[in-house]
């Protein structure tokens, strides 16, 4: 799996979403699910990132395994501000399309990497 694609795509997401908080606050004063929404939605980029750079090939799963639970938080977030109307369906739409994304890209460094582990193991 091409980490960098994981790394570049992850970040962007994240630049993504630091803009759609700024959006809640300023258009809408909605000032909890748009702190949810940061904090969840960046911390995918983040674990990426520190994956990256883990200790071991445990560590590197374990760090990719967080960033994939963030994204189901995410995922939730994305969809509660589409269906209380704070976000119109098209740009919840480009949002979960993009955090979609990084599901299939986390799910699939994931495979790779404990698959690797195993051979390794044995």
């Amino acid at each position: 799996m091409p980490e960098d694609v994981l790394k570049v795509k992850s970040y962007a997401f994240a630049l993504r979403i630091v803009k759609l908080s700024q959006f809640l606050v300023s258009e809408h004063k909605e000032y909890v699910i748009s702190r949810q929404v940061l904090r969840s939605g960046t911390s995918i980029g983040a674990n990426v990132a520190e994956a990256g750079h883990g200790e071991s090939k445990p560590d590197f799963i374990h760090k990719l395994s967080i960033s994939q639970k963030e994204f189901f938080e995410t995922h939730f977030w994305l969809r509660l501000l589409r269906d209380s109307g704070y976000i119109s369906d098209v740009h919840a739409s480009s949002m979960l399309s993009d955090c979609e994304e990084l599901q299939k890209l986390l799910t699939a460094s994931l495979k790779t990497a404990k698959a690797s582990l195993k051979k390794y193991r044995r």
